[in-house]
Parts: structure tokens; sequence; C-alpha cells
């Protein structure tokens, strides 16, 4: 018995060009609205005579308006959603395909299929294209905005170069790329077996550092050997980038390169990484999402309300609202240690999709 393959239908077509229609159409005039107010609230810094022109609409709003759209797009799915299903309730247009013998699960194909769409575009945005964005929007806010306000001090700084190898900093600037009170102590086992101690050490290219005014100390059980040297030229299998860590570093990583680097500093004992963990983890959620909110959608606009229009939309911003809400209370619980940052990342996602499914349920057969 030959199983039925799914084909698009007209009706298919109008639902998915009037769901994407709304969406973008919704996502165009919010941004509008918003870079207006982000030009009068920076036209104080923008005057300045050291940034061009050239620089404020490619440097920055080219690749401010991208960031926007990845932060806000499963919002506005969710308003497109409520907007245009409110139109066709009301005008009867889905009581008329569900009486000519259309189910309810059928109607949901065409809106599955547009929240794949996006969904599938805007994890590939935020995963490999808005990241390398990220970092020049980023460059231009800290020369420009911020002022210098990017990560250029590190103190205390432990981590495991290789195997049985740790470095240790008493205080790193970036500015100069000289390190202080620097050591890099070799273990086999639990047997220290070597240990240089050096009064600063200089960043030169990728992997090389110069050490300055050393003294290693090698220990063979009961004797020792001592050597000194006033400069070192030695391959050291990590980077400034990999301790100075600022919170936005994050937003310029791509999916991969976060995975490598989340794995490379745990296993370098290098803490304060819960923050590029919710980044991986919420990238991968933040797809999911639009299906969920897409079916909340439907669910909530599908029938006719004595409110009409107006009251779906009022019902679909505060969920909506409420799962933002949600997602930053969860990531914080991750900052602080309460959860993982996969649970964090996923609580909201599995929440709203028991919502989802008791709305389901009661949609309109």
């Amino acid at each position: 018995m030959k199983s039925k393959m799914f084909k698009l239908k007209r009706i298919d077509i109008y639902i998915i060009r009037q769901f994407l229609g709304t969406f973008v159409f919704a996502m165009s005039g919010i941004i509008l609205i918003v870079v207006v107010f982000d030009v009068n609230e920076k036209i104080d810094k923008f005057m300045a005579p050291e940034v061009t022109l050239k620089e404020i609409v490619f440097d920055y709003y080219m690749n401010f308006i991208p960031y926007f759209l990845s932060m806000f797009a499963s919002l506005f799915t969710f308003i497109a959603v409520i907007f245009f299903t409110s139109k066709l309730a009301d005008r009867s247009e889905i009581i008329a395909m569900l009486s000519t013998g259309m189910s309810f699960d059928r109607l949901m194909a065409p809106y599955a299929i547009s929240a794949g769409i996006i969904a599938l575009t805007m994890f590939t945005l935020s995963a490999y294209i808005i990241p390398p964005a990220n970092e020049k929007r980023l460059d231009f806010e800290y020369n420009y905005i911020k002022r210098n306000k990017k990560v250029d001090y590190a103190g205390n700084v432990q981590l495991e170069v290789e195997p049985g190898i740790f470095a240790y900093f008493d205080r790193y600037y970036n500015s100069s790329r000289l390190g202080y009170n620097f050591s890099l102590e070799r273990f086999e086992g639990k047997t220290l077996v070597s240990r240089l101690t050096a009064n600063s050490i200089k960043y030169d290219s990728l992997y090389n550092w110069i050490i300055t005014d050393y003294i290693i100390h090698d220990f063979d059980g009961m004797y020792g050997h001592i050597t000194t040297g006033t400069r070192r030229d030695t391959t050291l299998q990590f980077m400034p980038a990999d301790f100075l860590i600022s919170e936005n570093d994050c937003e310029t990583m791509t999916s991969h390169e976060l995975a490598r680097y989340i794995e490379r500093q745990k296993k370098r004992g290098i803490g304060n990484i819960q923050t590029f963990e919710i980044e991986y983890h919420k990238r991968f959620a933040n797809a999911f999402s639009f299906f969920i909110l897409t079916v909340i959608g439907v669910s909530l606009s599908s029938y006719k309300k004595k409110g009409g229009m107006g009251l779906n939309i009022g019902i679909g911003l505060g969920l909506s609202f409420s799962y933002i809400l949600f997602m930053t209370v969860t990531s914080s619980f991750a900052v602080n240690g309460l959860v993982s940052p996969m649970i964090a990342s996923w609580i909201p996602n599995i929440i709203y999709t028991f919502i989802a499914i008791y709305l389901y349920r009661k949609a309109p057969r």
C-alpha cells in the first residue's frame, strides 16, 4: 500500500505567504523604529569628528540589524502568527477551511513549514553569519560609544596549558601584552618535576611568548638543578584570549568556535565560561522555540473571540514577553551556577511545550 505524499496546495502557499510576509513586514517596521531611537540616543557619539558616516552605516548599523533580528525573531514570529491568523478567523476563513473536511492537524502543516523556514534561516544567521558581524559592531562600540570598555586586564590567572603543565600569572595587561610574576609548572602524576618562574612574560605572536629574567628549577628526586637567563623565546599552547574573557566575546564566535572554545577552557580548568555555554545552547533552543510559539499562536487565534483581534494580540504579547523574561531568569540561574547552562537554555522551551500541547488540544476542530 503506497503512502500518501504531502503536496502543497494553493491554500498552503497562501498561508505560507501570509505568514512569512507578515513576519518580514513586522520585523522591517520595528527595525526602522529601533534604528531611529538608537540614532537619537547615540547622536552625540556619532557627531564626534573621528567617526565617519561609512563606519556608522557599514560597521555599526549593517551589523546591528542582523543582531537585533536574531534577538527578537521568535517574538515577531509569534506576533505575525497571532496577527494574520486572527484576520483569517475574523473573516471566517478558518471555519471555511475546516468545514471542507480539512483537519486542524492538516491546517498546521503550512504553519510548520513557515516556522521551519524562519528557524533554519535564523539559526544559520546566529550560528555562522552574525558572530563575525558582531565583532565589527562591538569594535565600533568599544572605540566610539563605550570608549575602551573591552577587557584589558586579568589577575590571578591559572590554567592548564597541556596535560600536567600549569601556568600562572599574577597579573596580565593586554594593552602592553605583558604578564608579571609568571610561573610554569610541570608535573608527572602528582610529582613536580620542573618549575619556571619569571619576572615578566610578553605575548609575541600565535602561541609564541618571550620570557624575561627567568629561573628554572628541575627536580630529580632529592636533587635539583637551577638554570637562569634574561630572555627566552618559547611556545606555549595558549593565548591571551583564553583568559581575557569578556561577556560579549561569546557573541563573536560561531557555534563551532564556541564548542571548541568551551571544550578547551574546560580542559584547562578555566571557570567563568557559563555565558559561553548559555550562548551555545541558546542558539539551538531558540531555533526550536519558533515551532512552539507558532503552535501557541495558531491555537490561540484560530477562532473568533468577543474581544476580536486586539485581545488575541494582547494575549500573544503577554505570552511572548513572559517567554523572553523566563529565558532571562533561567540564564541568570546558570551564570550563578544554580543549574547547568544546557538546562537553563531549554527550561522555557520545555514549559512552553506543555502550554502549546494544552492550547493545541483546546483549539477548534
